[in-house]
């Protein structure tokens, strides 16, 4: 797998000072953590779950999440169940067969051959970890894990405990995903004690804690809020107090932190349609980003951009996706920019050991050695799995790449 590798190798090269590097299911939690990117939920109900898997796979997604919560309704779980069973079976014997039709790197389109996911089981109950791990038997290899709903201290110890149970039957790393949604973490009197409960839970567990997810849609729900395409979490601001501490507690860049996922964005049109006739026409002409951006305002997407920004901005790394019109913006916003890289590399410059400050290579800011190094690190890890852009290219270059399936 790689970000842009749905794309042709040329085209690659066009837009990358530094392409994205390949990783797979195995590579370090490390790495897998800030590749996750965009992960695009889907019921777990679907018929045609394994092809429609391939499919995103194709267009570029390489996390998605196959849900048996909040997504289906209480009485489709058994059904839901035997149809993952049934999925995981296609997709291995898929994987272990593609035969002579196989995919090459940025066929558009085509989903023959192509790298499944990160797959991970979103369940209700610790219980289903176990029998789900059971079930699957041999294609169990195609699964990374499992996101754990409504992540308390004393909830989350019973779905670790079923995840180590499951991983020594299977013989198979599993990765856990929390998920962070409980009134009690949002309350105001019981949010202290709540965040430092998960914090002991997932540090007891941290090689197998991959990220933290945010579930602000129940967040919102607590105060029967909801908000419009042209509002971001951040302008919630009973939301966001919740965001900036679970990151203050559980985000830190000293060693201790995890990485936190970007909420959801609730609102999807059939934008991508409207948007290929005329990236075709004018693949890199100049002007097109304001035509492009118009668009995108449009069609309440301009939220959604501003929601990923704002989400760097707080420490947020990667989005939980409903819709896969969201994959490309996520995905091209979390390219590293050419200014970004080069400030990173001389912060973290060997030479810049003991600190100083330096001006940027941009002549358009302050580099200050110290305090700006964590930030540097951290950008240097989301280069090794996004690229870094050349100097001319911009965000609408790779949008509009990120389109081309």
């Amino acid at each position: 797998m790689r970000h842009f590798g749905h794309i042709s190798p040329a085209a690659r090269e066009g837009l990358f000072h530094r392409e994205p590097s390949t990783f797979t299911a195995d590579s370090p939690a490390r790495m897998l953590s800030v590749a996750l990117g965009a992960t695009l939920y889907s019921p777990a109900t679907r018929p045609s779950l394994a092809e429609d898997v391939l499919k995103q796979a194709a267009r570029g997604v390489v996390s998605m999440v196959l849900c048996l919560e909040d997504s289906i309704d209480d009485a489709e779980v058994t059904d839901a169940e035997a149809n993952l069973i049934r999925q995981f079976a296609a997709l291995a014997a898929r994987d272990a067969a593609p035969g002579p039709g196989t995919r090459h790197e940025g066929d558009a389109g085509s989903t023959a051959g192509a790298d499944a996911p990160l797959l991970f089981i979103r369940v209700r109950e610790p219980a289903q970890i176990t029998d789900l791990v059971r079930r699957l038997g041999d294609s169990v290899r195609m699964l990374s894990g499992f996101v754990l709903p409504k992540f308390t201290e004393e909830r989350g110890r019973h779905f670790l405990e079923a995840l180590a149970e499951a991983e020594t039957a299977c013989g198979r790393r599993l990765f856990a995903m929390p998920v962070l949604e409980s009134p009690e973490l949002l309350h105001l009197e019981t949010r202290g004690e709540i965040l430092r409960g998960i914090a002991r839970s997932v540090d007891k567990y941290r090689d197998r804690v991959l990220a933290l997810r945010l579930g602000v849609t129940d967040f919102c729900s607590a105060y029967g809020l909801r908000r419009a395409p042209d509002m971001t979490a951040y302008d919630v601001h009973i939301v966001a107090s919740v965001i900036a501490d679970v990151v203050n507690v559980l985000g830190r860049a000293d060693g201790t932190g995890f990485t936190i996922t970007g909420p959801v964005w609730e609102y999807f049109r059939r934008q991508e349609r409207m948007f290929k006739p005329q990236l075709r026409r004018s693949p890199f002409l100049e002007g097109r980003a304001e035509e492009l951006r118009t668009a995108l305002i449009e069609h309440d997407m301009d939220g959604l951009l501003r929601e990923i920004e704002l989400d760097r901005a707080n420490g947020l790394l990667g989005k939980t996706c409903i819709h896969p019109s969201h994959v490309a913006p996520v995905h091209a916003l979390s390219v590293v920019s050419h200014e970004e890289f080069t400030d990173a590399q001389d912060i973290l410059s060997p030479e810049r050991g003991g600190g100083g400050v330096l001006r940027s290579a941009y002549t358009n800011k302050m580099n200050e050695v110290k305090p700006h190094r964590a930030w540097a690190e951290r950008t240097l890890q989301r280069a090794e799995v996004f690229g870094v852009a050349r100097e001319d290219v911009g965000f609408v270059d790779l949008l509009a790449a990120g389109l081309t399936n």
